[in-house]
C-alpha cells in the first residue's frame, strides 16, 4: 500500500510581529521592522515540532513528505530529522536584502508552493503560518486539495487552523491514516487589513474557503464579533475590576472590544487590537501609562509596581492567550504572577462558546499546564462563572 503524501509549507516570518506589537508581518517592510525590534522567527520551530510529533505518531517512514524548498519547509524537515522530497525552486535564497540575510519570502512564494505541492499529488497540504498564509493558500488552491493550518501567526481568525501544534499533529496523523477527500468540509478563511489595524481600524473580510479534514474540537472556530447590545454588559466589567484591583496598581488590558469597553468606563482611550497599560486611581478613575505596548515595555512597567493582567476570550474561539495578544508572553505572566491573570467575559460571550473549554496556546507547554484547570471568569459586578481552561 502506497504511503500517504503530506505537503508542507512554512511561512518563516509568520507571527514575528506579535510580541513586538506589530499586529502581524504583512507588508514588505514589516519583517525587517520586527527584527529591528528584537523579534525572532516562530514558525520554523513550530513546523519542526509538528514534524517530530508526526514522526512519533506515524514513524519517520510512516508518510511521504513533500516540502516547499529552503526555509519554507525543506530546512525544517532536515532539522526535525524527517526525509523530504523538495518540490519547486528555492525562491527564499534569491539574492540578499542586506546584512548577509536573505530576503523574506513573499505571498507569491506561498501561492506558488501550494500549487506545486497540489500538482505533485499530495493527499494533504499543511501550512504553518497565520491568516495571511491561509489567504494565500486559499487563493492558490481553493478547495482542490485537503488543507489544514498549523497556527503560527498573530490573529488567526480563520476556521482552518488546528487549535495548537499538537492538535495539528493529531489532525494530520488521523487523516493520513485514511485519506478521503469526501470526508472534508469547507471552512472559512478570513483576514484583517494589518495596516489599518495598526491605525486602530479593524477591517475583517472573508476571502473564501479551504477544504479541511473533519476533526471536531481539534480545529478552532471562526473568530466571532461581539454581539450587538452587549456594550452595557461589557462596561459593567469595569465596575467588577474596580472591586478587585487596588488603586495605584497597574492594569494591563489585552486586546478586543470587551477590554476596550472597560477602558471606556474609565474614560481612557484604548487600542482595539493592542495591549494597553493603565494605572487605577481612587474612585474608579484611571490614567493611560503605555498605549499599544510590546512585550519589552510590559516587562519594564510591570517590574516597577503591582500589576494585574486582564484578558477576554476570543469570540467564537475561546482563546485566552495566544491569539492576537502575544505581547502577554510567558515571561510577563510569570513575572506578574499566575494568580494575577484575570479573565473577563460577558455572559453572552461565554454562552456563544457552547460549553467548550477556554483555550491556551502560549507556546510554553509548562505554562499552559500550570494555568490549566477550572478557573473563575468575571462576568459582572459580583458575578463569576467557573470555566475549564486547557491547552489548545
Amino acid at each position: 500500500m502506497a504511503q500517504a503524501r503530506l505537503g508542507l509549507i512554512v511561512n518563516p516570518i509568520a507571527g514575528m510581529g506579535g510580541r513586538v506589537g506589530l499586529k502581524g508581518t504583512d507588508g514588505p517592510a514589516t519583517p525587517d521592522r520586527a527584527r529591528e525590534l528584537g523579534a525572532l522567527p516562530l514558525a520554523p520551530g513550530k513546523a519542526e515540532s509538528l514534524l517530530r510529533l508526526l514522526g512519533e505518531r506515524l514513524g519517520p517512514d510512516g508518510f511521504d513528505l513533500l516540502a516547499a524548498p529552503g526555509e519554507m519547509g525543506e530546512d525544517e524537515a532536515r532539522s526535525a530529522g524527517i526525509g523530504a522530497r523538495v518540490v519547486g525552486p528555492d525562491q527564499s535564497r534569491r539574492g540578499d536584502s542586506g546584512g548577509g540575510r536573505p530576503p523574506a519570502t513573499t505571498a507569491e512564494d506561498t501561492r506558488t508552493a501550494a500549487v506545486e505541492l497540489r500538482d505533485a499529488g499530495v493527499d494533504l497540504l499543511v501550512f504553518v503560518g497565520g491568516d495571511g498564509t491561509a489567504r494565500d493558500t486559499c487563493s492558490a488552491v481553493g478547495g482542490s486539495v485537503p488543507v489544514v493550518g498549523v497556527p503560527a501567526g498573530v490573529k488567526m481568525h480563520s476556521a482552518v487552523f488546528a487549535t495548537s501544534v499538537r492538535a495539528g499533529a493529531e489532525v494530520v496523523a488521523s487523516y493520513l491514516a485514511n485519506p478521503d477527500p469526501a470526508t472534508c468540509v469547507d471552512r472559512e478563511v478570513m483576514d484583517i487589513d494589518e495596516e489599518a489595524a495598526r491605525r486602530g481600524v479593524v477591517s475583517a473580510s472573508a476571502f473564501g474557503a479551504l477544504c479541511v479534514p473533519p476533526a471536531g474540537r481539534l480545529l478552532q472556530g471562526l473568530k466571532a464579533a461581539s454581539a450587538a447590545g452587549e456594550s452595557v454588559a461589557m462596561e459593567l466589567l469595569g465596575a467588577a475590576l474596580e472591586r478587585r484591583v487596588p488603586a495605584g496598581d497597574l492594569v494591563i488590558l489585552g486586546p478586543g472590544t470587551t477590554t476596550r469597553s472597560i477602558a471606556r468606563r474609565w474614560d481612557v482611550p484604548a487600542t482595539l487590537l493592542g495591549i494597553d497599560v493603565l494605572e487605577l486611581g481612587p474612585g474608579g478613575c484611571a490614567r493611560l501609562v503605555v498605549a499599544d505596548a510590546a512585550e519589552r515595555e510590559l516587562l519594564e512597567v510591570a517590574a516597577a509596581q503591582p500589576t494585574t493582567i486582564v484578558v477576554s476570550p476570543t469570540g467564537g474561539q475561546g482563546f485566552v492567550l495566544g491569539r492576537g495578544n502575544q505581547p502577554l508572553s510567558p515571561a510577563l505572566i510569570r513575572q506578574v504572577g499566575l494568580d494575577r491573570l484575570v479573565i473577563v467575559a460577558t455572559p453572552g460571550k461565554l454562552a456563544s462558546l457552547g460549553g467548550r473549554s477556554l483555550l491556551l496556546d502560549t507556546g510554553d507547554a509548562d505554562l499552559d499546564r500550570a494555568l490549566s484547570g477550572y478557573t473563575r471568569v468575571v462576568t459582572g459586578p459580583g458575578t463569576e462563572s467557573v470555566c475549564r481552561l486547557e491547552p489548545g
